[in-house]
């Protein structure tokens, strides 16, 4: 019996004006119009080096990131509490943002 090695998956970068990093956490959903998305930014490099920070945003269906603000739906948003359950610092951030 032939069996694989499972393949490494590739952390999510971003690279923004203050500096560029890996998307350490993120909480993703998916709607009849698009994928809402919360995400916890790690800093690895630039000014930010060191610093997290949470973005929220969105990808199309076809997973291809979009440059406008995240809108989501009140019949959503206990899916995306479900999402965050996943994402344990991402999810302390933001009970400090609305605790």
């Amino acid at each position: 019996m032939a069996t694989s090695k499972p393949r490494s998956v590739k952390p999510k970068t971003f690279n923004l004006h203050w500096g560029s990093g890996i998307v350490e956490e993120e909480a993703l959903i998916s709607t009849d119009y698009h994928q809402p998305c919360i995400q916890l930014l790690k800093f690895t490099e630039g000014e930010a080096e060191g610093q997290y920070e949470v973005r929220f945003c969105f990808y199309n269906h076809r997973g291809r990131f979009q440059r406008s603000p995240m809108i989501i739906g009140e019949d959503s948003l206990g899916e995306m509490r479900a999402a965050l359950n996943a994402t344990p610092k991402l999810k302390r951030m933001l009970k400090r943002l609305v605790g």
